[in-house]
């Protein structure tokens, strides 16, 4: 039986959801393999990037959570390694005490550009066998999907 006999006795929606979540988790794999050599996570790479398009502005630990993919991740564990590895700092907010100001670091800066400079590759060949026209029309559908 090839794939598309085992499409056909599929209920299609269910087959799409199947092929979300498994492409979802191979994606998920791929990235964190590809982060591990710089020894953070995906969610730690997410608040870095944050904090960089802050350019310098601080930011609190709801803006960060407001930012992350995966709304679930625990925000104020993530932000206290990112610290301990020196790639960002947390300050008490002075007008607001019950804040913390959160800032990227010259180390976070550099190691968000050690990323960057293979971050082409490691995009290339996830989507490199896509056209441009599908990539955008992948990323519309997506976007539909998710803004029912």
């Amino acid at each position: 039986m090839n794939i598309n006999d085992k499409k056909d006795e599929l209920n299609l929606p269910d087959y799409t959801i199947a092929n979300i979540l498994q492409t979802g988790n191979w994606m998920n794999e791929k990235f964190s393999d590809h982060l591990k050599q710089y020894a953070i996570s995906i969610q730690q790479f997410q608040v870095l990037r944050s904090l960089k398009e802050l350019k310098g502005a601080p930011a609190d630990l709801q803006t960060i959570q407001g930012e992350m993919v995966s709304k679930s991740s625990n925000t104020t564990r993530l932000v206290e390694k990112l610290r301990l590895k020196g790639y960002i700092t947390r300050t008490q907010n002075e007008e607001n005490r019950r804040k913390v100001d959160i800032r990227i670091t010259v180390e976070g800066l550099k190691i968000l550009e050690d990323i960057e400079n293979v971050q082409d590759d490691f995009e290339n060949d996830v989507v490199g066998n896509l056209t441009t026209t599908e990539i955008i029309a992948l990323n519309q559908l997506l976007e539909k999907i998710r803004n029912k």
